[in-house]
């Protein structure tokens, strides 16, 4: 049964063959352009070396021959690599489980029963087999994250199915090779939780963003599949009350999947890392115990080491990014690309950036898989998205959506390869059939990329509750969080938030220390906020009326007295006219004791020490007042005559 073999048969990915010798000689003299170091690794990936071994040499190399020579070690290649950042990231845990599920639901008898329970609900409808197989992919890539396996398992099913049933071959090869990615923006899909990772942004938020744009392009296909179904009068199959129930009973234990998946994190009950092993256990049970469609002795230890061979190389090539990332961004390389593209190019506006933007990651995901698309691309477009204050979520359907794009577009696209090799198609003959598609999922990316709320719709209730968290903070002289911020813009530095609007603007004006030695520098700040926000305007949004009433300066000073006098904080006194700073160090703290009279003291000194004034009580020096003449006593005493006092025999 192919559906059952399918990991094992699209393990390997299809490659380009040899370069010739001649080609590839070309090749390196033409990337001289580019620099010794860069041409010699472009050329290595062009020839077929491991991506890994390209990115952890390119790392070493890069280091041992950077100009600063306290800099030329290897051990800096680690740098990223073990902080808590990656290694203590739960995707590592989660890469490795939800692979392992993928793994077990394409080899079990899991894609029929899918294709059985689609075909009872959508079977009515005109093109309701290819809605069947648009559902049916989906959900299995959402589940497995391997849009390959979808390819080989449910268009395996299906392709035939969909000739039976008089669909055009062109059509129906067509669907079946775009099906194979249209799971990517669903949760909880694989490339989201790596996105997740790269750009240190909520792995839950992300989730919820990615809802919006993958219904919107199965809605799409939907539409077109129907149209065609219309235009052939195709077949339908009545509804059958009956069937739906069967099928759905028959299928009811792997809809609890994404139940458990989404319903604890959901819920705040488990976090992805147990959600991802109280997946893989209850999948195992199943699949074995349940349905027995897998013996535990005979098929779990290939399963296992097929799975874990794929998940092991994913997080090899995430190690190996992380370690090229670092040094990236040691010496500046997105700084040095956005003044290249500012004076090189015109991308001085938003949507000339998205156009861009698009074109070069389509480009990207054509020439990598699309884990590695995500590790290379992402820390290099954050700090330019940065200056566009582009939304995270937003951004990140814009990689994803890219990603289902390059799967399947000519000439490159992974799944072109694998469908050429499990139909037994030319590749090229291929191109054509899928231009369709690739239409269809490019009109998607268009409404994606300029109509932002797509993306961020499911999220705008919790980024304004962030928000007023943030305002409650400074209302109780508490250190806000910042995560509105998080949530509203892409952040190059996640520890470092900046804000995204006036209102943001205004929160990190009011939010400086009640009681700091750094006020002033606070103070400074918030009036060139100010003057940024409601002079200049800076931001051009609509928040400005609502924040620029009255002016943040003395709201700042208004919130600091109100936070000192509420945590019982009484602030320093402000100097006399014409004293000297504190600090210079030309005055004593006040009502410490002068050193003469100290040592004085300590030697027994005269009756003097007594009565003489503590040196606070002392005219500041500098302040026009002479010092207090020596008395008789000893009360002002010389360093000499403390001197022959420590002399004098006792």
């Amino acid at each position: 049964m192919s559906a059952e073999k399918a990991p094992a048969s699209v393990a390997q990915t299809p490659q380009l063959g040899p370069v010739p010798k001649g080609i590839a000689g070309l090749i390196a003299v033409l990337l001289v352009a580019v620099g010794k170091v860069p041409g010699l690794f472009i050329l290595l990936a062009f020839l077929g070396v491991p991506l890994f071994a390209i990115m952890g040499g390119g790392a070493s190399v890069a280091w041992l021959t950077i100009d600063d020579p306290t800099r030329q070690f290897v051990r800096f290649v680690a740098g990223d690599v073990l902080q808590d950042k990656f290694a203590g990231s739960p995707i590592l845990v989660t890469i490795p489980l939800f692979t392992f599920v993928g793994y077990l639901m394409a080899e079990s008898k899991t894609p029929q029963r899918i294709v059985r329970a689609s075909a009872a609900f959508f079977g009515w409808m005109p093109g309701g087999l290819a809605l069947v197989c648009i559902g049916a992919s989906a959900f299995f890539t959402t589940l497995t994250g391997a849009s390959g396996v979808t390819i080989v398992a449910i268009g395996g099913l299906l392709y035939p199915a969909l000739r039976q049933q008089k669909y055009p071959d062109e059509f129906a090869l067509g669907l079946v090779t775009t099906g194979g990615s249209l799971g990517l923006l669903l949760p909880p899909s694989l490339p989201i939780l790596v996105y997740s990772l790269v750009a240190s942004v909520p792995i839950n938020e992300t989730f919820k963003a990615g809802l919006l744009p993958g219904l919107l392009v199965m809605v799409v296909l939907g539409i077109y599949s129907a149209y065609v179904g219309l235009k052939t009068k195709l077949p339908t199959t009545p509804i059958d009350v009956k069937e739906m129930g069967a099928s759905l009973w028959l299928i009811k234990w792997e809809l609890f999947v994404p139940v458990i998946i989404l319903g604890g994190l959901a819920t705040g009950f488990t976090g992805l890392d147990e959600s991802a092993a109280i997946t893989a256990l209850y999948t195992l049970i199943i699949e074995v115990y349940v349905y027995k469609d897998l013996d535990f002795k005979k098929d779990m230890p290939r399963i296992a080491r097929n799975s874990m061979s794929l998940a092991g190389a994913v997080i090899l090539i995430l190690a190996m990014a992380n370690s090229l990332m670092n040094y990236v961004d040691f010496v500046r390389v997105p700084d040095h690309l956005l003044h290249w593209l500012e004076t090189h190019t015109s991308l001085d506006t938003s949507w000339k950036f998205l156009i861009g933007l698009n074109v070069f990651l389509l480009i990207i995901g054509m020439l990598m898989d699309g884990f590695s698309a995500i590790l290379v691309s992402v820390p290099l477009i954050i700090p330019i998205a940065t200056t566009f204050r582009m939304n995270p979520f937003h951004l990140g359907m814009i990689f994803l959506l890219n990603l289902e794009i390059a799967y399947v577009c000519p000439p490159l696209g992974l799944n072109l390869y694998i469908s050429s090799f499990r139909f037994e198609r030319p590749v090229v003959s291929l191109y054509k059939i899928v231009l369709p598609f690739v239409g269809l999922l490019v009109i998607c990316l268009g409404l994606v990329t300029y109509v932002p709320r797509i993306s961020t719709f499911l999220l705008e209730k919790q980024v304004e509750e962030e928000r007023l968290k943030d305002l409650k903070s400074i209302d109780n002289c508490e250190r806000p969080t910042f995560d509105y911020d998080r949530l509203q813009c892409v952040q190059s530095d996640p520890l470092n938030r900046k804000p995204c609007d006036a209102r943001s603007e205004r929160v990190h004006c009011l939010a400086a220390p009640t009681n700091e030695a750094d006020d002033a520098d606070y103070q400074r700040y918030c009036v060139q906020a100010f003057e940024k926000t409601c002079v200049q305007d800076f931001w051009k949004d609509k928040f400005k009326g609502e924040v620029c009433g009255k002016k943040w300066t003395e709201q700042w000073t208004e919130n600091k007295a109100r936070c000192n006098a509420k945590n019982g904080i009484v602030p320093a006194p402000a100097p006399l006219p014409g004293a000297a700073p504190a600090g210079s160090g030309s005055a004593e703290p006040s009502g410490g004791v002068d050193e003469d009279e100290l040592l004085k003291s300590m030697l027994g000194g005269g009756a003097g020490s007594a009565s003489a004034a503590p040196s606070g009580s002392a005219p500041p020096a500098g302040s026009g007042s002479a010092a207090p003449a020596p008395s008789a006593s000893g009360g002002g005493t010389s360093e000499d005559e403390l001197l022959k006092e420590m002399l004098k025999p006792k």
